[in-house]
């Protein structure tokens, strides 16, 4: 086994992960991160959603930058890149006007955040999403708005340097949530990668997924 790293995504886990995940050399939370205690306490970096809604949840009170995951973490990832998230505004302001603030940045937020609070702030980069895109294609995912943030930050792991050689884990996602996400599709990868040997799963029950 190499260096153990932990993708925990807001869904519910198996009972007994926690001690597992604490275990690991690194783990990966999402957004308010509401499992941890059942998930274990260990976090090492925080995966946002740093445009629209949910990142003005996070920005904007005092739940998000005072919860315990964001205290412990040592890294805060914007899973949205900027650029990225600007082109996709006017095709997004035809095919679906009701997501008028989908895009609206407040990654300059975040960077600011991981700053004050001596983090260390990164920028998951377009070309991650991309991947993601057309690795769904290829499963005939159809028509979507974005991958999750829980895939995004998975394929982030699967390929940056720093963490080649590294076993990957994943555990809390039931692939369920908001229709704007092709879940069915990211089911289908995300274990067809288990398959692959380039990931593997920690058993979790079936429940909705909370922002990933």
């Amino acid at each position: 086994m190499g260096r153990r790293i932990v993708i925990v995504g807001n869904g519910q886990v198996a009972a007994g992960a926690a001690a597992t995940i604490d275990a690991a050399d690194f783990v990966v939370r999402f957004n308010l991160s509401r499992n941890t205690g059942q998930s274990g306490t260990r976090t090492d970096a925080v995966a946002v959603c740093n445009t629209g809604r949910p990142a003005n949840e996070m920005l904007d009170g005092p739940e998000w930058r005072e919860s315990a995951p964001v205290r412990a973490s040592r890294e805060i990832w914007s899973v949205r890149d900027p650029e990225k998230f600007a082109g996709l505004r006017p095709q997004l302001a035809i095919s679906h006007p009701e997501l008028d603030d989908f895009c609206d940045d407040r990654t300059e937020g975040f960077a600011r955040f991981a700053a004050e609070s001596g983090k260390l702030h990164r920028i998951i980069p377009a070309a991650v999403h991309e991947a993601a895109d057309t690795a769904l294609a290829a499963l005939g995912a159809g028509s979507y708005v974005v991958p999750s943030s829980g895939l995004v930050t998975l394929f982030h792991v699967l390929s940056a340097p720093e963490h080649s050689g590294s076993d990957i884990f994943l555990t809390g996602f039931s692939h369920e949530g908001w229709d704007g996400h092709p879940f069915a599709a990211e089911r289908r990868l995300v274990a067809g990668l288990a398959a692959e040997g380039r990931l593997h799963l920690l058993a979790s029950p079936s429940a909705p997924s909370q922002g990933t």
